[in-house]
Parts: C-alpha cells; sequence; structure tokens
C-alpha cells in the first residue's frame, strides 16, 4: 500500500513508522525544513517539502498513486484543504484527517473525508477493513455517543494551561486509583514506542498519552483526573 502522510510532527511520524514496519511504501508531506531532515534522519520515508494545499506539492509526492491520503497537522483547515484537493485533483480513494476539534466531524464526512480524533487509530484504520462509521456504530451506548479521548498527561516541561503557564506533573498512580467515574474507562496507554493495555495495576505516569472512553456528560471530569487538575 502506498500511503501519502501531510504533517511531520509527532502523529505524522508516529504513523509513518508503523506503516514502514508494516511493509508499506510512505510519503510525508511537511513545510518545516528541521522537521524534513529529522523524518529523513529516523524513518525509511520519502519526505517532500512543502505545503499540502498546493496541488504542485502534493503532484511531486505522487499522490495520484495514492491508495490512502492521511493529514495528521494541528491545523483542521490544512487538513480538510488537502484532503480536498487529494480527492478532487487526485481522485484519491480514501481520505482520513486527524479532526483537532469536535465540531468540525460533521463538516469532515459530509465532503466524504473519515475524520477521526484519537491519532493512533489512524494507523489501525488503514490496515484494517473498518471505517470510522464502523468505529461510531461499535462505540454507541444507550441515546448517546461514547467520546473517545486522546490525553497527553502532563510531564512537567512543556504541556501548557489556558493561560500559557506550564502545568505540573501528576504524580506516577495506578490505574485503579484514579477515580475514574462511572462509564468510563482506560483503552490504552502509549509510553514511548510501547502500548499498554491498562488494568487495575497498571501505572500513569507523567509523559504517557492515554485513550479514555466515555460518555459525553464525563469528558471533563476524565480530562482533570487524568491530568491531575
Amino acid at each position: 500500500m502506498y500511503v501519502v502522510i501531510v504533517g511531520g510532527g509527532r502523529i505524522g511520524r508516529h504513523i509513518a513508522r508503523d506503516m514502514v514496519e508494516k511493509g508499506n511504501r510512505v510519503t510525508v508531506v511537511e513545510r518545516e525544513v528541521g522537521r524534513c531532515d529529522q523524518l529523513v534522519v529516523d524513518h525509511d520515508v520519502l519526505v517532500i517539502e512543502g505545503d499540502a494545499g498546493d496541488i504542485e506539492t502534493l503532484r511531486h509526492a505522487r499522490t495520484d498513486r495514492a491508495d490512502v491520503f492521511v493529514a495528521t497537522t494541528h491545523d483542521d483547515e490544512d487538513n480538510l484543504v488537502a484532503c480536498e484537493l487529494a480527492i478532487a485533483e487526485f481522485e484519491v480513494k480514501r481520505a482520513i484527517a486527524r479532526v483537532n476539534s469536535p465540531k468540525n466531524v460533521e463538516i469532515f464526512e459530509v465532503l466524504g473525508i473519515e475524520a477521526v480524533s484519537s491519532t493512533r487509530i489512524i494507523s489501525e484504520l488503514l490496515e484494517s477493513e473498518f471505517t470510522v462509521g464502523d468505529i461510531v456504530k461499535l462505540t454507541q451506548v444507550r441515546e448517546g455517543r461514547v467520546v473517545l479521548l486522546e490525553i497527553q498527561i502532563p510531564d512537567g516541561t512543556s504541556h501548557l494551561d489556558e493561560h500559557g503557564q506550564v502545568l505540573p506533573a501528576p504524580p506516577v498512580r495506578r490505574v485503579q486509583e484514579l477515580g475514574l467515574p462511572d462509564e468510563s474507562v482506560l483503552a490504552a496507554i502509549f509510553r514511548g514506542s510501547s502500548t499498554i493495555v491498562p488494568h487495575g495495576g497498571v501505572e500513569v505516569r507523567p509523559g504517557d498519552e492515554v485513550v479514555a472512553l466515555t460518555i459525553p456528560d464525563h469528558e471533563d471530569q476524565v480530562r482533570r483526573v487524568l491530568v491531575g487538575h
């Protein structure tokens, strides 16, 4: 399978690594020179320096040959434009985008773009027969929908609050000590290159990336519990 990935940040790098390890060919489109250089050093991928909102850049990435086009940047508008171009100009059959704001999910889906909020699930989507629609069906409960949260536990050095202040790292805690609200569960913990299936005795540590399932009413509480504030 040939995959074109837009965005060479943490998310794009992770997906690129996963795809290469599974025997796929990958091209990454990234506008920042420093990230391009690091991608070339760290991963066996073709790297195109440029803006994915530009048709020529996508042409250089051989988007017309892509089996899947994935946009992973932090900007929903950039992801939307790139996916639209891939579909309209290069007739890509499958476009998947990271959606940072839940309110934008419907816009992506109306345009035929699979919208995913949990970034690690994107890699699984590429290798499976499941679509985002299938995941939605699997995560429906009663009259509402389960909320899939991806939460980075502050490490005390780089995560900022709404006032621009560095969030202190919470203490190491076992899952059973977290006090998660009812109808909430941890689905996975990502620590570096390791994937951990959580159970009561598993530790949640600063710097971990946690995927949690909960109902909409408990979303904020789950975030507070995991972040420690």
